[in-house]
């Protein structure tokens, strides 16, 4: 379930940087790989779920490591800028999901 997830997630980081790398879809490979890799990020997703991963905790998983991932690749490939109030950003986002695994866990 969680290689699943993982799969998903890998998708998703690698369609939304071919959105900024498509530039405004008029580059066709990086178009290719928006439409394929969303396909492949929602159909894990669906497939988590499925197989009975909770609903908050799939996507509260799936979007924040989304979201730490796609900054970093924009700090990396992008020379995006990245500083502390950002970091802070990115590890309350963090927390947010452990609180939601382990609210989870406990209500079990």
């Amino acid at each position: 379930m969680y290689l699943t997830l993982a799969v998903a997630i890998i998708a998703e980081v690698a369609a939304t940087v071919s959105l900024k790398l498509s530039d405004g879809f008029s580059k066709p490979i990086p178009v290719v790989v928006v439409v394929v890799g969303y396909a492949i990020a929602f159909g894990g997703l669906s497939r988590v779920l499925q197989l009975g991963m909770p609903i908050g905790a799939a996507y509260a998983i799936w979007a924040a490591f989304g979201i730490a991932a796609v900054a970093g690749v924009g700090v990396v490939l992008f020379k995006e800028p990245l500083n502390a109030t950002m970091v802070v950003g990115l590890l309350l986002v963090i927390a947010g999901v452990v609180a939601i695994e382990v609210g989870g866990s406990a209500a079990a």
